[in-house]
């Protein structure tokens, strides 16, 4: 069964980077034609689709986010990063990592991902 598992710290201070990695297991993430995302859900808002690495390696980024945002790869460790940098309060969110098939439309739901983390709570707060 395929897992996919966020890590990284729980808080980070404002104005940092923060890094988040999320380690596949059961599939490669070069395995053709799938698209590796970062989503995260701020408390009482929407999800929002932070950006995706595909299986060649091209990353895709949300306009609202792209110059804060990089996402990369270590295909011998099987995982996928994202950096955030210049954190704020409002950056604070549950962050998740997902499979789909195809590139996602930004407003879509958790449920049409075809597998997710289990979401890791990030907090951003001096």
């Amino acid at each position: 069964q395929m897992l996919l598992q966020e890590s990284g710290p729980g808080l980070v201070k404002p104005s940092q980077t923060l890094v988040l990695t999320c380690t596949v297991s059961d599939i490669s993430i070069a395995t053709e034609y799938y698209f590796w995302s970062w989503i995260r859900q701020p408390p009482g808002k929407g999800l929002e689709w932070m950006g995706a690495i595909d299986y060649s390696g091209k990353t895709y980024y949300s306009p609202s986010l792209k110059s804060r945002t990089s996402i990369s790869r270590d295909t011998s460790e099987n995982r996928f990063t994202l950096q955030l940098s210049s954190v704020t309060p409002e950056d604070t969110a549950v962050y998740y990592c997902a499979r789909s098939p195809s590139l996602p439309n930004e407003d879509w739901a958790l449920n049409e991902y075809e597998v997710r983390g289990q979401g890791t709570q990030v907090t951003v707060s001096s």
